[in-house]
């Protein structure tokens, strides 16, 4: 329950301005009211025509300071590649085994899927499970790869997924609300970098409309570009 200073502080916000990057995150920060470590989450406003598969965004990005998050990863490899995924940091790691395992008891404890290219016919059994899911690997995002110990490590250490939904819109989390606000930055910077790397070479107009920032359960502010 919250004391009596703590009620009486009131933040002010303007939700038509758009704040610098730097005025934000930190308005975003003291306009957070969870008792946990809230998560920063970037949203983004495309100028893209979402029912044209060549105009999807998307991508992934390696965040300079990670999201503070621990991310569960499987690893589906081949025999030769198993320890190299299990030393990288990889929660789950198999071939057939672990296939037949998902298919038998749809369970994912996991937030994204890497494989070797010589997995993917395999995944076809339960490609239903993970692609309802958003679970599936796909070279778009780096998940496919000759090298799945590289990916596995760089998904522990900050790596994120990111596409449009049906509306144009793309969601993603940048860290919490105790990282340093030079380090949110810094994510932010990067993460911008690459949408506007993204942008697909049909796409008129206004690429990037709008951009917002918020704590989770906050309001959302307008960035400045």
């Amino acid at each position: 329950m919250a004391n009596k200073n703590q009620a009486a502080v009131t933040v002010e916000y303007d939700a038509n301005k758009a704040y610098s990057i730097t005025e934000a995150v930190e308005l975003s920060k003291k306009l957070s009211k969870t008792k946990f470590d809230a998560s920063m989450e970037i949203h983004f406003r495309l100028g893209i025509d979402t029912k044209k598969g060549e105009q999807q965004v998307r991508l992934a990005v390696s965040l300079p300071n990670g999201t503070g998050k621990t991310v569960k990863v499987a690893a589906f490899v081949t025999p030769a590649k198993e320890e190299e995924a299990r030393q990288a940091g990889a929660d789950y790691v198999g071939g057939e085994d672990l296939i037949n395992e998902i298919k038998k008891t749809e369970k994912t404890d996991f937030q994204v899927a890497v494989a070797e290219p010589a997995m993917m016919k395999n995944l076809a059994s339960i490609a239903k499970i993970l692609g309802t899911r958003g679970l599936m690997p796909s070279s778009k995002n780096e998940t496919v790869t000759l090298n799945p110990a590289k990916a596995v490590l760089e998904l522990k250490k900050g790596k994120v997924s990111l596409k449009n939904d049906d509306t144009g819109n793309v969601h993603v989390a940048i860290g919490k609300t105790s990282f340093e606000t030079k380090k949110l930055v810094q994510n932010f910077e990067t993460l911008l970098e690459a949408i506007r790397k993204a942008k697909p070479a049909t796409s008129k107009g206004i690429y990037i409309k709008k951009v917002y920032i918020s704590s989770t359960m906050g309001p959302g502010l307008k960035v400045a570009l």
